[in-house]
């Protein structure tokens, strides 16, 4: 039996955590001067922490609701 392939997060949700691993550095970096900030947002930096655990976790949800689905109606069809 082969197994299809496992996405965790579909394609809207990775353009999101791709904005969030951009976060991380732009608190620490400021883009204009690239000079590292004196206070570091770290607002930024834990909200972008955050939201990548959030989209992990939601996308690992549907992952498995699609999966409770698929077996559903493979076990119907028995």
């Amino acid at each position: 039996m082969v197994l299809p392939p496992r996405r965790v997060v579909d394609k809207y949700l990775s353009v999101i955590l791709i904005f969030m691993f951009v976060g991380i550095p732009i608190s620490f970096v400021s883009p204009t001067t690239g000079e590292f900030r004196d206070p570091p947002l770290y607002l930024l930096f834990y909200a972008s922490i955050g939201g990548i655990c959030i989209i992990f976790v939601y996308g690992s949800y549907k992952d498995r609701k699609a999966r409770q689905m698929a077996n559903r109606r493979r076990r119907s069809r028995r």
